[in-house]
């Protein structure tokens, strides 16, 4: 049975048709209508009747989308594409194209994705990480995306950076950051791209971006990596006293840092409540199409939409 799969991004929006092996058949995108939540609605509605028409049936979709709907009213809530916020976006979405939609947030789709088939897919615990323009969690328990009473799980980008100052003498030269979501120093100021590439211009006087900071050989890009992953080292180990996983799954951008999968292991080891962490780091299998695939995947595989 092919499913479809949309991510809703802030730069485009992406659809795959999908079968249950994971195998794309299909893919269309476009760019998204940015601060136009009608266009947004016809463009996704736009992909999928398009993938429709490819598959020669109508099929479940699911989308990955910024932020999460809130439970109490069906309202998108702490999305980064502001021009969701407070829309009723699945209503929507099942007013042109049926009740065949479900919508997760794009963390929890990439956390399920790379559970299902990917890097954590034998793992029974697993904590999905997305560390790009923005930071964001999903967490997976037996095949099974967690989805709790507030719509919000594994949403530890908005929780304060643990530890933040504590006498690291480079850590102390960094200002308080305001974040979006209203609060000060959450994890995603420090720890997305745009967080990683503050801080370097900040210690520095160097504008660079994530990526080039973490290639670059010169000392003050060695020194801020290493406090990146200091930060990102006390952070995860705050999920690994609550959940405790067995993998963590990294994502996004900055995951392409190598550094990352050999160096906080090494560290978090000082935060961690255990004598020993067992927990790996891993990047993840699917890469960029991790949250794409996990939106397909959020219909069950047995899931038949003629029998609904």
């Amino acid at each position: 049975m092919l499913r479809i799969g949309v991510d809703l991004g802030g730069t485009k929006v992406e659809a795959v048709l999908m079968d249950d092996n994971g195998t794309i058949e299909a893919r269309e995108r476009l760019a998204t209508p940015r601060f136009d939540y009608v266009a947004t609605i016809d463009a996704v509605v736009r992909l999928v009747e398009r993938l429709d028409h490819a598959a020669g049936y109508v099929c479940a979709v699911g989308a990955g989308t910024p932020g999460a709907v809130e439970p109490a009213t069906g309202l998108m809530k702490n999305c980064n594409s502001t021009w969701l916020n407070g829309r009723p976006l699945l209503a929507d979405l099942i007013v042109r194209l049926g009740d065949r939609v479900r919508v997760a947030n794009d963390a929890d789709c990439f956390a399920l994705s790379e559970s299902v088939d990917g890097a954590a897919s034998d793992a029974r615990t697993a904590f999905g990480v997305i560390l790009g323009t923005g930071v964001g969690g999903g967490i997976v328990v037996d095949g099974r995306l967690l989805q709790g009473r507030n719509g919000i799980t594994g949403e530890w980008g908005h929780t304060p950076i643990p530890y933040l100052r504590n006498g690291d003498v480079l850590e102390a030269r960094l200002e308080d950051r305001p974040c979006y979501c209203g609060r000060v120093n959450c994890v995603e100021t420090f720890l997305s791209g745009p967080g990683l590439a503050a801080t370097h211009r900040t210690l520095w006087g160097e504008s660079k971006e994530g990526q080039d900071i973490a290639a670059a050989t010169d000392s003050n890009s060695m020194r801020t990596t290493e406090l990146y992953c200091h930060q990102l080292a006390r952070s995860l180990a705050q999920i690994i006293n609550i959940i405790d996983p067995d993998v963590v799954v990294l994502g996004g951008g900055v995951s392409q840092i190598e550094a990352l999968y050999h160096r906080v292991p090494e560290l978090w080891r000082g935060y961690v409540f255990s004598d020993t962490v067992a927990t790996r780091v891993v990047p993840a299998l699917h890469g960029a199409t991790s949250g794409v695939r996990g939106a397909a995947r959020l219909w069950p595989a047995d899931y038949n939409l003629s029998s609904n």
